[in-house]
């Protein structure tokens, strides 16, 4: 697949979590999609929706576990840059923390990897330091 099929791709992903579609976002998923978000190298006690997930239903989950706990505003897409079959996206979004009314704003920046029209990877970068202190 060109890099321009692989951008639309990722822009269909962005356009179905604008309207709140998580089951159309998960079909442009594979169904081992290898997704880290954010991507650390520590665990959270307070974001405990930071940590891998391997497959839809893990990715299914982690958007249960990451709702319950915090209400965001839709991604707001800065840059898309594109090589082969890895996509980079350049954002910002906003949100609320429920269980302390507070907002949170944070930059960041999702790689993808596409095979055969389907996002095979996926992870996203940001200082979750941004969201802590909404916590």
């Amino acid at each position: 697949m060109n890099k321009e099929k692989n951008v639309e791709v990722v822009k269909r992903l962005f356009d179905a979590f604008g309207r709140g579609d998580i089951p159309a976002a998960m079909e442009l998923f594979d169904e081992e999609i290898d997704s880290k978000s954010p991507v650390v190298r520590t665990t959270h006690t307070t974001l405990t929706w930071a940590h891998p997930r391997r497959g839809r239903q893990e990715v299914m989950q982690f958007f249960s576990e990451m709702a319950a706990k915090v209400a965001p505003e839709p991604f707001e897409v800065v840059n898309i840059i594109a090589q082969g079959d890895q996509v980079a996206v350049e954002g910002r979004n906003k949100g609320t923390v429920r269980s302390t009314n507070k907002r949170f704003e944070h930059d960041w920046v999702m790689i993808f990897s596409l095979k055969d029209g389907k996002i095979t990877r996926c992870y996203h970068y940001y200082d979750s330091a941004d969201i802590l202190a909404a916590f």
